[in-house]
């Protein structure tokens, strides 16, 4: 049987800032691969093999944080949450190496961190593996041209749907009203029920740097939660 043509995805957002500290460097250097989930890239697994979280885990409950910034909520959660394996994904090298300093830190043994476009790893999560997902301060790409870039889309939605246990919980955070706008017109269509919108955040919830920054310069945070049909 052939491989699986690996579609074209475009990518718009930052893969690394101006500078890594040193301390950062090593450890990416020294702490990334043992972190891995598995083979998530088209050159490790071009087979597109599915991520066995039963072995990883232990058959624990899987949670997915999509876009994981400077790694202050998934480390949170990973550290309130022993009996959950969560996988963090993040594309920007330089938040990746700002979560790596915070596992050294908390020394959790549950949090598993791809660096690289969650669309690669809805491709070998298992359907129906995971039991709940966050997207949290997600790039609001303000201009109109832009909106189909939000991850609030098809091309995310879909996929997310599927890898996400009937019942599941997904939760949004942004401070853009417009984002909220069309979080709230493209997720039920998705295959979600709206639970709870509003300002007041989850019993959970731990502010990150982002939302830190919007609340400095005047903006008002929204939470929202779906839950998967």
């Amino acid at each position: 049987m052939s491989n699986p043509i690996r579609p074209h995805r475009n990518f718009y957002g930052r893969l690394k800032g101006k500078h890594l500290k040193d301390s950062q460097k090593g450890y990416l250097e020294e702490d990334l691969a043992a972190l891995s989930p598995g083979a998530v890239d088209w050159n490790v697994n071009p087979e597109r093999e599915n991520l066995d979280l039963e072995v990883l885990f232990g058959g624990n409950d899987t949670w997915l944080e999509v876009g994981f910034g400077g790694g202050e909520h998934v480390i949170h959660q990973a550290a309130s949450n022993p009996d959950v394996g969560i996988i963090g994904c993040e594309p920007y090298i330089n938040g990746v190496a700002m979560l790596l300093g915070k596992v050294r830190q908390a020394s959790v043994d549950n949090l598993r961190i791809y660096p690289g476009d969650v669309r690669d790893m809805f491709d070998v999560l298992p359907d129906a593996s995971i039991s709940k997902a966050f997207l949290l301060y997600p790039d609001p790409w303000p201009k109109a041209r832009h909106h189909r870039r939000r991850f609030v889309t098809p091309e995310h939605l879909e996929p997310l749907r599927r890898v996400l246990k009937t019942g599941a919980e997904f939760r949004v955070a942004t401070d853009i009203p417009d984002y909220v706008r069309q979080t709230l017109e493209e997720v039920p269509p998705a295959g979600f029920e709206l639970v709870t919108q509003g300002g007041d955040a989850w019993d959970d919830w731990i502010s990150t740097r982002y939302e830190q920054k919007a609340l400095r310069e005047g903006r008002t945070p929204h939470y929202l939660t779906f839950r998967k049909l």
